[in-house]
């Protein structure tokens, strides 16, 4: 967890749109907003509303807590999140292969 202070979540934003093909302007578009303010709030020079980041959060499927996630006290991986973040936008047989090698490597040995 990082100490408080400013807290800086543009980096978290970026990967998160990038893992979902997003460009700042069509996330700006979903949103109602500029690409400017998007590009901003990804250099950390500006920060979203909350409105903005329930937006963010419902267009991707994701909870504040992964937004915020270096500045709580919650254990995860993050990188695997932000490379399963897009699952549900991949082909059906993707998703499959994705399910059947998960399967394969949780069975008990």
């Amino acid at each position: 967890m990082k100490k408080l202070g400013k807290i800086k979540i543009g980096k978290n934003l970026q990967k998160l749109r990038k893992s979902y093909g997003y460009t700042q302007e069509k996330l700006a578009e979903a949103i109602d907003c500029s690409a400017r303010y998007i590009s901003d709030i990804e250099q950390d020079k500006s920060k979203p509303s909350y409105e903005n980041l329930i937006k963010i959060c419902n267009i991707f499927n994701v909870g504040l807590n992964d937004i915020f996630s270096e500045y709580l006290n919650i254990t995860g991986n993050k990188v695997l999140q932000y490379s399963l973040s897009g699952f549900d936008k991949l082909e059906k047989n993707n998703q499959k292969t994705i399910e059947h090698l998960i399967m394969y490597f949780n069975q008990e040995k």
